[in-house]
């Protein structure tokens, strides 16, 4: 059983949005596909989420409809969870009923190639946007002729696209390293954390946390693995035994017990303390106030969310120089940059925990400079893509009024 099993007709549906991972699994993309669902259902109705199966997600609140397909945990990799969306009868069920005028693949996977599939069999435009550093994750476990092949069909996906996306302007290098010649746009992230907090609530995060006056407090937030660079963060920190500072660890991934027993053997279980994964977005906006330094010295990632998150709460970050990731920041002035090595790290740590006026003047600016609203971004989002049915002389997706 296939797609061209079924007719596409009947319901009409504006918007599909694919993409391998969706809330409960929280990380960056599934973040931006919950927002992007949110706010073009408030925008033009009729969006639909296709994702694998989350096992006891529940989507029955949502305002939009997701539909997820057979999954299968994804080795090594939990919660993350994968499947091929054309072996689930119900799953070619409920699309049979729907045809689109728009697709937009977040990732180049199995739900990437369904978005690809319904795009040809419909005759309507996809929009594929380019995340993550892919060859980074299957360089970890497989070898160069392996994973050279893997990027060949990732970036013969993007070629396949009508428009292919970006959401910083130095992830463009990154494609183009892989192979990909194409037309690319740069589309930004954006954050649902942008509301203008009165001082009382960051007063009260610190006292919810437990959080003594005098301790500078630092955090984390993604997924625990080593491309991320935590141990750059830990080692740090390990070098600052006369400075009381409390640090955060929030998130879950496979180096999670290495990353604790490291704390351990250097002697940080006091000050660091491993929080696990969170959903609840209050809790973790809580976290966000409650810090005065935001630890992201990434290597792997392409434009993090969780920086722009922190921003919004005016926590600014310190980034690794020349990370693809840190291009957004100018070194001083709307966050700060670090050499990858733990000296240099226990240097600005300390150069920066004894001028606490300064880093929250930098937060400040942060706020100001790299933090823009959801609702904003989807709208230029919709734009763009209206702009797309316009060249192909399709239907235009009308906004409610």
């Amino acid at each position: 059983m296939d797609l061209k099993t079924f007719a596409f007709k009947k319901e009409q549906a504006n918007v599909g949005l694919f993409n391998d991972c969706f809330p409960p699994v929280m990380d960056g993309v599934s973040v931006c596909m919950e927002n992007y669902a949110k706010w073009l259902q408030k925008m033009v109705g009729d969006v639909k989420v296709i994702t694998p199966t989350v096992p006891g997600a529940d989507y029955s609140k949502l305002d939009y409809q997701v539909l997820d397909y057979i999954s299968v945990p994804v080795p090594k990799r939990h919660p993350y969870v994968t499947g091929v969306a054309e072996m689930d009868p119900r799953y070619l069920a409920q699309i049979a009923k729907l045809r689109f005028k728009i697709v937009h693949a977040h990732c180049p996977f199995a739900s990437g190639l369904a978005a690809q599939r319904i795009a040809k069999l419909q005759g309507i435009p996809m929009v594929a946007t380019f995340h993550s550093k892919y060859r980074d994750d299957f360089a970890r476990v497989l070898p160069k002729v392996i994973v050279d092949a893997i990027i060949k069909v990732i970036i013969e996906f993007y070629e396949r696209a009508d428009l292919v996306w970006v959401p910083q302007e130095s992830v463009i290098d990154v494609i183009r390293e892989y192979g990909y010649k194409g037309p690319v746009e740069v589309m930004d992230n954006g954050s649902d954390l942008v509301a203008d907090y009165p001082e009382k609530y960051f007063v009260d995060a610190r006292n919810a946390l437990g959080i003594k006056p005098e301790e500078f407090v630092m955090l984390f937030v993604g997924q625990h693995i080593w491309e991320k660079n935590p141990r750059l963060v830990i080692e740090g920190l390990s070098r600052m035994p006369d400075v009381p500072f409390r640090m955060f660890f929030i998130g879950t991934g496979y180096a999670e017990q290495e990353m604790k027993d490291l704390v351990s053997e250097k002697g940080l279980d006091g000050k660091v303390t491993f929080v696990g994964s969170l959903t609840d977005r209050e809790l973790l906006t809580r976290y966000y106030a409650a810090s005065d330094l935001f630890l992201f010295p990434s290597l792997y990632d392409n434009a993090p969310l969780v920086v722009r998150e922190a921003a919004a709460l005016h926590t600014p970050s310190v980034m690794a120089a020349g990370a693809t990731a840190s291009t957004i920041l100018r070194d001083g002035q709307n966050g700060f940059l670090v050499e990858n090595d733990p000296a240099a790290m226990e240097a600005k740590l300390r150069e920066l925990v004894a001028d606490p006026e300064r880093v929250h003047r930098v937060g400040v600016q942060a706020s100001k400079t790299i933090v823009r609203s959801w609702e904003d971004c989807v709208g230029e989002a919709l734009d763009r893509y209206n702009r797309l049915l316009r060249v192909r002389n399709l239907p235009q997706i009308e906004k409610i009024v």
